[in-house]
């Protein structure tokens, strides 16, 4: 489902649950040493499908080591972005030669809980949000969904952290969505696409090189 989001060029792989035949490399273990083993399951599972989407494009197996506030640290000359929510783990990888950077996020699709949208929400975000059709899918949930893919994509440029209320989302019921960022920056607009199916919403950013 996460290439559906994602234009030509960006190696993909996803897994449905977790992934037991997965192995970290031992520079990854530390991370995850006092983890539960729901959080082990999910940080294996997703470095799983990461190196299946680099073999693709030719790169053997590395390790994928969390770096500043989590960004996973990449082979060079590659981007990509990591997600998992329940159920389903994600990641997507490009050449840098052809890609600045990515983000990808994957959710339920079902509302957000109470509180959470007043969190994440400008007054900008919430009037795009009135305006898209009632019958929908859980539109806040994509809201929330697209700016976690913005944080992920502009992270790696401006190397600063990007809080929700940041950033103004409008999205569109054709599958798109645009990003403006408050505060300075490499990037200042970023676009982006959505999907919604199998009980999931995912999303995804990319910024060309």
């Amino acid at each position: 489902m996460i290439a559906a989001v994602l234009p030509e060029g960006i190696s993909t792989a996803y897994h449905h649950g977790t992934d037991p035949h997965v192995t970290l490399f031992p520079e990854e273990e530390p991370f995850v040493a006092r983890a539960v083993a729901k959080r082990r399951a999910e940080f294996t599972t997703v470095r799983g499908c990461a190196r299946r989407a680099l073999a693709a494009l030719g790169r053997p197996p590395v390790p994928l080591l969390p770096g500043e506030r989590g960004a996973p640290g990449w082979p060079a000359g590659i981007v990509g972005s990591m997600t998992h929510c329940p159920g389903y783990h994600a990641a997507a990888v490009a050449p840098a030669e052809d890609w600045r950077s990515l983000g990808i996020d994957a959710e339920e699709d079902a509302p957000l809980p109470p509180g959470i949208l007043d969190m994440i929400a400008l007054p900008a975000d919430r009037a795009a949000l009135a305006a898209l059709p009632p019958d929908g899918p859980a539109w806040d949930r994509i809201l929330f969904s697209a700016k976690e893919s913005v944080y992920k994509a502009w992270f790696p440029l401006a190397r600063r952290f990007l809080d929700f209320t940041e950033a103004e989302l409008a999205l569109s019921p054709d599958g798109t969505f645009t990003a403006r960022v408050l505060v300075a920056g490499p990037v200042r607009e970023l676009t982006g696409r959505w999907a919604a199916g199998d009980g999931l919403v995912v999303t995804a950013v990319t910024v060309r090189g």
